[in-house]
């Protein structure tokens, strides 16, 4: 169970709307996007008032890679992807959060971006469930 503030933090309500809780992993709460066209994951430092990556401190924003480098090996291993993309867009909601996708040749946007490809494709429960139970497992 991840709580829901940390020291001041509250997610940003399209977050918490577009993707679901998979695990708190030390500096990021790591959500699942809703969208079952592509494995994606998204981190979200909880420090209140963050922005941008230059915002974090020094030892957060070596955490921050520390963990993305850790969930993308596993979103790599666990889907057998051909690239994972990772960005840290913000233009529609400015906290700092961070994407990563699993990406392969012949998905729906292949080899253009996944932002503001179509209308997002939310999985069944169970598909989500599956999907989060088994990011946990390899992480």
């Amino acid at each position: 169970m991840l709580p829901d503030l940390k020291a001041g933090f509250t997610l940003d309500a399209r977050l918490h709307a577009d993707s679901e809780q998979v695990m708190w992993l030390g500096l990021c709460e790591l959500r699942a996007m809703n969208d079952r066209r592509w494995p994606w994951l998204i981190l979200v430092p909880q420090r209140p008032g963050i922005e941008e990556l230059h915002d974090l401190t020094p030892l957060d924003q070596a955490m921050l890679t520390f963990e993305a480098n850790l969930v993308a090996q596993s979103l790599k291993r666990l889907t057998g992807c051909t690239k994972i993309n990772s960005g840290a867009l913000g233009n529609i909601v400015r906290q700092l959060h961070l994407h990563v996708v699993a990406r392969s040749e012949g998905d729906p946007a292949w080899p253009g971006p996944v932002w503001g490809f179509g209308p997002r494709e939310p999985y069944r429960p169970a598909e989500l469930r599956s999907f989060i139970d088994n990011v946990r497992a390899s992480l």
